[in-house]
């Protein structure tokens, strides 16, 4: 049976009143429901997409220092240099692919690609009877955040004592340099990646399958049909956002279990508080969704307007992958109407720091803020185009 002639079935006189206009309202949750779960397309993107990006973003879109090919210039070795190579060499961090005899020969490498980072050893006399070791360390610095990172990392393992202990997995800093890293001691970058993965993945699931959804109607033209049954036209519009509403929580759920288990990233706050700042955000891009559905005419503009107001703003502006401090002030300014950034910060904050719902407040008020704004504009310009 047609969606049109279903509709029109449940818009006859027979469904009225209360008990009845519930009915409708759980009918039209179904269809909604049955259509998502008929196109196997739409399923594939909602299910699929997030544990790819999970994974990519956990194991292969990374910035993990990992088997750095390092050269080292073996012109001054001693004993005491050779127990910091190989102190180094026994870190997951770094892989000593060649060793060469002058520091023009490790420059050549690094120019060919051949390797990303030289040493070159040098002790120094300090005082009678002792010495400390000076390294040069030559990297690659075509990115450099990862060549930061790779001199960091060096640098403190190298600036351990040396003795007849050998470290397989040395900490990235020093125990003698006086710096403790907080909540994240390994630097693992799926701390960063997984709340802001999540604040994308929800915004585009229920912004964008939401106005699609409504979109679609228009084009078959049974919206009019649903708008003219016993059910108001909100409780219509509600009905369509219900199944991605509990398809968002079916997400969120599925990534928290693959932060936690597959990517090993703790859920160090409150459970209960990450779900509730986490319905607040649902129910903004929920909004969010309508509001781009009373604009948008077919599917494809949709579509497009989807990507040119979440995709863009949520992967440049929100702190995903650029700090926002470091951002000139006009971008920052634009990066405060961001939804996605409060949400990421109050996520890092409550996932990783383990925080109360105290320390995030700020961000929650303008979610709730934001979420009443664009609600109100999205029905009041629905409650128009009815007029």
């Amino acid at each position: 049976m047609s969606t049109t002639n279903h509709i029109a079935r449940l818009s006859t006189p027979l469904h009225t009143g209360r008990g009845k206009g519930v009915d409708l309202f759980l009918s039209f949750v179904i269809k909604e429901a049955k259509h998502i779960l008929r196109d196997k397309r739409t399923m594939l993107i909602l299910f699929g997409m997030p544990v790819v990006m999970m994974l990519l973003f956990g194991f292969a879109i990374t910035t993990d220092v990992r088997n750095v090919r390092t050269v080292v210039v073996t012109s001054q070795m001693d004993h005491q240099t050779q127990q910091a190579v190989e102190r180094l060499s026994q870190s997951e961090y770094f892989t000593i692919i060649r060793t060469v005899a002058t520091p023009q020969e490790a420059e050549r490498l690094i120019r060919s690609q051949q390797a990303d980072m030289s040493l070159t050893p040098s002790p120094s006399p300090i005082g009678e009877g002792s010495s400390n070791l000076q390294w040069q360390i030559m990297v690659d610095g075509s990115d450099p955040n990862m060549a930061q990172q790779w001199t960091t990392y060096a640098q403190s393992i190298l600036s351990q004592p040396v003795d007849d202990k050998h470290y397989s997995l040395p900490s990235p800093f020093g125990e003698g340099l006086g710096v403790r890293l907080l909540y994240n001691p390994q630097m693992k970058s799926a701390y960063n990646f997984v709340p802001a993965i999540m604040g994308m993945l929800l915004m585009l699931i229920c912004a964008m399958m939401t106005s699609i959804s409504i979109v679609r109607e228009k084009e078959r033209g049974t919206m009019e049909v649903l708008l003219v049954s016993p059910v108001r036209p909100l409780m219509v519009i509600i009905a369509k956002a219900v199944p991605y509403l509990v398809l968002a929580f079916v997400i969120l759920i599925v990534i928290l279990l693959m932060a936690r288990y597959v990517l090993g990233v703790p859920l160090a706050g409150s459970l209960f508080w990450i779900i509730a700042v986490s319905t607040i955000y649902i129910l903004l891009a929920l909004s969010l969704g309508l509001l781009i559905s009373n604009v948008a005419q077919t599917q494809l503009v949709a579509l497009l307007l989807s990507a040119m107001v979440l995709l863009m703003p949520v992967v440049m502006l929100s702190g995903m992958m650029f700090p926002v401090e470091s951002m000139p002030q006009v971008l920052q300014w634009v990066a405060a109407v961001v939804p996605p950034r409060y949400y990421i910060d109050a996520m890092r904050k409550l996932m990783i720091m383990g925080v109360g719902i105290g320390e995030v407040l700020q961000e929650v008020t303008i979610l709730v803020a934001m979420t009443a704004l664009l609600l109100t504009i999205a029905l009041k310009k629905f409650n128009v185009r009815l007029e």
